[in-house]
Parts: C-alpha cells; sequence; structure tokens
C-alpha cells in the first residue's frame, strides 16, 4: 500500500515546510483555545444561574445551543455579506467562542441519562425538540440578518 499524502504541495519531511505550516496553525489553534474558554466559561455560567435538578428537563443545555445556534447564523451572515473580518475572527468566534458555548455532547448525554433512568419519552422528545428548535433558530436567525441587512442598505 502506497502512502500518498494529505496536500502533495507540503511535504512535512522537509523542515522548512514544516516550520511555515506550523506558523500558520498555531495563530488559528490559539484564538480557537482562547475563544473555547470563553464559550465554555459563559456556558458553565449559563448552567449555575439555570440549574437542571437531577430529575429535571435540561432546559438550560437547551436554551444554550439553541440560542447558540441563532448567534452563529447571525454572525455567518455578518462575516460573509456585511464585514470583512479578519481571517482569525471566524475561528475565534465560530470555532472557538460558539463551539465552547454550544454543547451537543452534553446533549448526548443528557438524552442518554433521561433514558437510562426510565424517561425515554423525555429523552426522544429532547432529541427532536432540540433538533428542530436549533435547525429553526440557525435559519431564522440568517434570514432575520440578511432583512435586517438587505433593509438598512436601501
Amino acid at each position: 500500500m502506497v502512502s500518498e499524502p494529505t496536500d502533495p504541495d507540503v511535504d512535512l519531511s522537509a523542515p522548512a515546510q514544516r516550520r511555515e505550516r506550523a506558523r500558520v496553525l498555531w495563530p488559528v489553534v490559539a484564538v480557537v483555545a482562547l475563544g473555547g474558554a470563553i464559550g465554555a466559561a459563559a456556558r458553565y455560567g449559563a448552567s449555575l444561574l439555570w440549574p437542571t435538578s437531577s430529575g429535571g428537563f435540561p432546559w438550560t443545555t437547551l436554551g444554550v445551543n439553541v440560542v447558540g445556534c441563532a448567534v452563529i447564523g447571525v454572525f455567518m451572515v455578518v462575516i460573509t455579506d456585511v464585514w470583512a473580518a479578519h481571517s482569525l475572527v471566524r475561528p475565534f468566534f465560530g470555532t472557538g467562542v460558539l463551539g465552547g458555548f454550544t454543547t451537543f455532547s452534553t446533549y448526548a448525554a443528557d438524552i442518554q441519562h433521561l433514558v437510562a433512568t426510565g424517561r425515554a419519552a423525555a429523552g426522544v422528545a429532547y432529541l427532536g425538540l432540540t433538533l428542530v428548535a436549533a435547525l429553526a433558530a440557525v435559519w431564522s436567525a440568517v434570514w432575520l440578518t440578511r432583512r435586517a441587512v438587505a433593509w438598512r442598505h436601501s
């Protein structure tokens, strides 16, 4: 079996190309990590403000994910249609902050917990509600933001 490089233009066995690749990647890794810490701290703050009781429905996680999806919808319209953002803004805010804020791993764990504690109907409802609400939030935010931008420019 012949191993082919992922990017034929980059030869990572060449020290100069490894240094160049690292020079380009480290700022992105740094802003994603910083943004992720900020987003995760905000999510943690939400869980402290609106804790879910041990037998309760995970409304806070649902709310965080829906709000995060709405914000990503607004953000993507702004950086693609309105503002020529610096190349590190998207990884910082979109991947880092919003990736750290939204919590689809907790969503999956919440579903598993609901099912494991005998509340399969609530787990399935939570699964569907989150999916529908998150998609509706991002779609609505994109639509409303584009409308607002078009109205502002007319």
